[in-house]
């Protein structure tokens, strides 16, 4: 669900974006977090920054498609949906006429382990944004014309996006399937549109009351703003919400597995056959995660990235690869549970897939047999490092937003930010072997093969950027 703005409101933004990002390079870069708590649970993070005349204002709510109701696949999606069909205050859709009146953009999506909303504005307008985000945390408007309107919507949005698309769903919606047994991790969470038909009026309401709560959302501000004033007025329009305690969290762990999987999808709309391959990683936010991440770098990340220079340059088995850790679906900080690092190329039918995963296997094997060199190890946190000051940046300033708000809500822990960077320093050559030999193991991985309709013409060349939604939902 994308909502734009303006066209002058956009070029406003755009500048100050510009703006934001010209502060000398030589300066040590920390970003400000202050965090409160509310009485009825509700975590409050706000972040100033006074580069530029805009604010941005994102909740979070602890619910994603994993722990989405059985028998109702897709549901956590269609929610997000409904958050925009009218509140209290607001009629239906004037939540979003209202942010665009104020030369804002908007938008929200669906993730893992979080569903999240966002408006990025004039600084002028942070008290509107504060104020409609209140109003629906404070109570929607749950109509059965709403929800039929929407169950419509987002069944043409599967159809567009997985249905009907060659390699649609491919990798980000496949592969979790095949690789996790967890029905939480391993289900269609975009929703099976006969699990979309099933949704009720009663299945609405109580999603609301028990995961749109106050003790289950994080709000996120940041921009140019006063903090005092702000958390005063975060206090008037939040903090009287009523708050049931925290719903107890589902068991979504994932058992270690023990020997490869191979799975074979067919797709008649593709034109080429297509491979991936997935590696469950460790434990988010541990050690262990952080030397897997640059292992991504190392063998995923750019065209001096080991897998590339493998399979493209060198044996020219594809024209690319792409992939990393939680792929397109986020990065890899703003997941929380169990989560894979996923490769996945296209390729001629007159190659192999055992071809292909002989060299991915080469490679991956150097980095199991012995510890990297220093030159290898310090480019891959170089990438780390513009990645994820790009990912602070990103969005006209809301990937800022996004981290703060998925460490609060994840580890109640917003200033984790400012310690990423030192996290991946400390990662030493033998941590990435160790990290290597015991998760890039054949026995962790998952193969999944797309197989094109026989008689497709072969010299189609598949867009990868197209297989997957925007970043919105």
């Amino acid at each position: 669900m994308t909502f734009l703005t303006r066209p002058g409101a956009l070029a406003l933004l755009l500048c100050a974006a510009a703006f934001a990002g010209a502060a000398p390079a030589a300066a040590p870069f920390t970003v400000p977090v202050e965090y409160h708590k509310l009485d009825n649970g509700l975590r409050v993070v706000l972040s100033r920054d006074t580069t530029a005349p805009k604010a941005v204002v994102a909740v979070y709510y602890n619910i994603g498609f994993r722990i989405e109701p059985q028998n109702r696949t897709g549901f956590a999606h269609l929610f997000e949906h409904m958050m925009f069909q009218g509140s209290q205050n607001l009629g239906k859709m004037e939540f979003i006429k209202l942010v665009q009146a104020n030369g804002g953009v908007l938008n929200g999506s669906t993730r893992f382990d979080f569903t999240n909303y966002f408006e990025i504005v004039p600084s002028h307008a942070l008290e509107t944004a504060l104020w409609a985000e209140a109003d629906r945390m404070r109570g929607l408007a749950i109509t059965g014309e709403n929800l039929t309107n929407q169950q419509g919507v987002v069944k043409s949005e599967v159809r567009v996006n997985v249905l009907n698309r060659p390699y649609g769903g491919f990798p980000w919606l496949d592969m979790p399937q095949y690789a996790n047994v967890n029905w939480h991790n391993a289900h269609n969470f975009y929703g099976d549109l006969k699990d979309l038909d099933a949704a009720t009026l009663e299945d609405v309401n109580s999603f609301f009351m028990t995961y749109y709560v106050p003790s289950n959302a994080v709000l996120v501000v940041t921009g140019d703003f006063e903090s005092a004033p702000t958390l005063a007025k975060i206090r008037e329009l939040f903090g009287k919400i009523p708050s049931p305690p925290k719903p107890v969290q589902p068991d979504i762990s994932e058992p270690k597995q023990e020997k490869e999987k191979r799975a074979t999808k067919q797709d008649a709309l593709a034109t080429r056959p297509a491979l991936a391959f997935a590696y469950h990683a460790p434990l988010t936010n541990s050690a262990e995660y952080y030397a897997m991440g640059l292992l991504e770098k190392i063998l995923l990340s750019g065209k001096d990235s080991t897998l590339y220079q493998a399979l493209v340059q060198r044996t020219g088995l594809t024209g690319d690869v792409n992939g990393g850790i939680n792929s397109g679906l986020g990065n890899m900080f703003n997941i929380q549970g169990p989560t894979l690092l996923v490769g996945s190329l296209f390729y001629d039918r007159d190659k192999s897939a055992d071809q292909i995963l002989k060299v991915v296997d080469e490679e991956i094997e150097k980095l199991r047999s012995a510890p990297l060199e220093k030159a290898v190890l310090d480019r891959a946190i170089v990438k780390i490092r513009s990645d994820l000051y790009d990912a602070i940046e990103s969005t006209f300033g809301f990937g800022r937003a996004d981290l703060l708000g998925s460490f609060a809500l994840f580890y109640d822990d917003p200033n984790l930010i400012n310690g990423l960077e030192e996290r991946f320093r400390k990662i030493t050559p033998e941590l990435v072997q160790k990290t290597a030999r015991e998760y890039l193991a054949p026995s962790n991985r998952t193969v999944l093969l797309i197989e094109p309709k026989a008689d497709a013409p072969s010299d189609a060349k598949p867009d990868p950027k197209r297989t997957a939604p925007k970043s919105g939902s």
